[in-house]
């Protein structure tokens, strides 16, 4: 396997820099490029072994599958599953040992022996700071020299969220302490519930003060190696009538909304068709599911993954298409890529990081849409990603004139920040 230009650049950054992050989109070879550089401060003794922390999916399906491909001169333990068999892995002798982020807290427990660098794959999994997980690990990594942070969605949720990513990384980035840290670049807006808006200027300063420990892939040669993504909104139309009450009154068929954040997760709801009650869910539209059975119908040569929010949405997949693969079945993932499967169902969070799937086709539906853009983000490149080799068509479900629209707004929002801090490392 050869690396790109800007992968070689980028393995470069990371075999001068002890502490580093590198930044950079979705499917643009981080694993391959971490590997390499693995593979070189190994084999120079810089590194006796390292450790791997990613998301339970990219421990099984990503590290085992690529380091064959980018560092077959090293070995590789995956440790996940039961203490016993996580403790086997870790004991095994193996120059790199993956492991997940919920098992952190059984790692601190453990003889991390002769552990001396660590990779931390998905680091926005490490942005809260008073987390159990980020607390524990912290109280352990003093005598790793080596660490290194991979992510594509670094502001994707705000500037807030950078502190935390940067001090498992190197606390000299962004100081010891997130309350110094906001008081520097924040201004407090309510007191009473601790919320807190970037001061003008902020996201620049804070970017180019982290500049000499960040490497940005550039998006110029990475672009060009990938095929063209072409985003499709389809509006359907509902009757409003139960949707505008319950927006209004917070209350329809004995479900009482009990304040704007769960009255907001209703009425997406009621977007797709449909609303949970104390007695199972109530159907009150087929809309989206129909317009989803003339598209699949009009594309019904593409292979096709359908992301879903809610499990009663699955559950109306399932009785509409029982052809459908999910994720849950051992093999889909090499059958989807081996173009088997025609429809593949997944939530964004169950393929949300790592996963290559570009093999297997070039169809995105999403029948409702995440809130979060690292998930929206991360759930498009399952499919855009190098390796793929037709334009992708991502084509979103939108209920008229309902929260739907705003979500897709607030994604929008949310990318500008993201935006904003690529700029400013440039």
């Amino acid at each position: 396997m050869q690396l790109r230009p800007y992968q070689e650049t980028a393995v470069d950054f990371l075999y001068e820099h002890d502490r580093a992050m590198i930044l950079a989109p979705v499917g643009a070879g981080k694993t391959a490029i971490t590997l390499t550089a693995m593979q070189a401060m190994l084999a120079d003794r810089v590194v006796e072994r390292f450790l791997v922390l990613a998301p339970k999916r990219v421990c099984t399906d990503v590290w085992p599958v690529e380091q064959p491909k980018w560092a077959p001169s090293l070995t590789l333990a995956v440790a996940v599953g039961t203490p016993a068999q996580r403790a086997a892995a870790l004991g095994s002798g193996a120059q790199i040992i993956v492991t997940n982020y919920d098992n952190i807290q059984w790692l601190a427990t453990q003889t991390l022996a002769h552990i001396d660098g660590i990779v931390y794959d998905e680091l926005t999994k490490l942005k809260n700071p008073s987390g159990a997980r980020f607390k524990a690990l912290n109280k352990v990594i003093d005598p790793i020299a080596v660490r290194w942070g991979l992510t594509g969605s670094f502001t994707s949720n705000g500037l807030e969220d950078v502190f935390g990513q940067c001090k498992i990384v190197d606390q000299s980035l962004l100081g010891r302490s997130k309350g110094a840290f906001q008081q520097q670049y924040f201004i407090l807006i309510n007191k009473e519930y601790g919320d807190w808006a970037p001061r003008p200027g902020s996201l620049a300063q804070v970017m180019e003060r982290i500049k000499p420990a960040t490497y940005l892939l550039e998006p110029g040669d990475y672009k060009d190696t990938l095929p063209p993504l072409h985003t499709v909104e389809l509006r359907c139309d509902m009757d409003m009538l139960d949707y505008n009450t319950m927006k209004k009154d917070f209350v329809l068929h004995d479900v009482v909304a009990v304040n704007a954040a769960v009255v907001t997760q209703k009425l997406q709801q009621m977007a797709s068709g449909f609303l949970y009650t104390d007695n199972g869910p109530v159907w009150l539209s087929p809309h989206k599911f129909d317009r989803l059975e003339d598209l699949l119908a009009e594309n019904q040569r593409a292979n096709t993954i359908v992301f879903y929010n809610y499990k009663e949405e699955l559950a109306e997949l399932r009785r509409r298409h029982p052809y459908l693969q999910t994720l849950d079945d051992d093999r889909a993932i090499e059958r989807w890529n081996n173009g088997e499967i025609n429809l593949l169902v997944a939530h964004p969070k169950s393929a949300q990081f790592g996963l290559n799937l570009q093999h297997g086709g070039n169809m995105i539906v999403f029948l409702s849409l995440p809130w979060s853009l690292t998930d929206y983000e991360q759930a498009v490149g399952r499919l855009h990603r190098s390796g793929q080799k037709n334009p992708v068509w991502v084509y979103l479900l939108l209920t008229h004139k309902t929260v739907d629209e705003k979500i897709w707004q607030a994604l929008n929002d949310k990318r500008s920040v993201a935006d904003i801090a690529m700029e400013a490392l440039k």
